[in-house]
């Protein structure tokens, strides 16, 4: 509910993340400097990023390569051996997507559903919000467990979703928050609705890139205020 709170009153900013906020523009207006002067490095860069993105965000879901094939997979330089290496392809041409495509590509709930289709090695339930509730659970070594957060039920998923690409689009267009926090607040949401029954985490990350691309096409820039 954070972008719906965001949404009924103003923000108040505490002055040590104001001073925070402020560092991430002067870094942001580095970057653009020098990607206009070395346009080769950052692209190098980017190919690299890729890369690591697609091994590191699989790895924290569990979902591993052996390190002699992670390029041969990730660049689809190799017949697929399994589930594990379809799922790594899958979030890399999901990155593409994103960010070969990003000024086509709506934050809506068709596009949430691909960006799991995709990264979920298009097999299975991908791209199918879960028909399950799915909450939270944390396990110990001596068989005790605990609910960690209950996730929106299984029966409510369609509707929050919805609900969820329309208070973004309003926070893109009104500007409830700085970037950085109103991205933060709509990562935090989707994590709590939790749509799918597998591969939320790497959904969520690949969401929150576009969503940073989205905010850039519109405002120009990820630092700022919300004005």
């Amino acid at each position: 509910m954070t972008l719906r709170q965001l949404s009924r009153r103003p923000l108040s900013v505490p002055v040590a993340t104001s001073w925070l906020l402020a560092d991430l523009g002067e870094a942001r207006g580095r970057q653009d400097l020098h990607g206009r002067r070395s346009p080769e490095k950052l692209r190098a860069l980017l190919q690299h990023a890729l890369i690591e993105s697609a091994i590191s965000s699989n790895r924290i879901e569990g979902v591993v390569v052996e390190p002699a094939r992670v390029e041969q997979v990730v660049l689809g330089l190799s017949p697929l051996r399994d589930r594990d290496e379809q799922e790594v392809r899958g979030y890399r041409e999901a990155l593409s997507w994103i960010h070969e495509s990003h000024g086509s590509i709506p934050v809506s709930v068709e596009t949430v559903r691909r960006l799991h289709f995709l990264s979920h090695g298009q097999t299975g339930d991908a791209g199918e919000f879960k028909t399950r509730d799915s909450d939270i659970i944390e396990r110990y070594p001596d068989g005790r467990s605990r609910v960690l957060f209950r996730t929106v039920p299984a029966s409510e998923t369609e509707q929050r979703m919805e609900e969820f690409v329309v208070l973004w689009a309003e926070c893109l267009s009104e500007r409830w928050a700085p970037p950085a926090v109103a991205l933060a607040a709509a990562n935090l949401d989707f994590l709590c609705i939790h749509p799918f029954r597998d591969g939320n985490g790497r959904v969520s990350r690949l969401l929150l890139l576009l969503m940073a691309y989205t905010w850039d096409l519109k405002w120009g820039g990820m630092s700022g205020s919300s004005g």
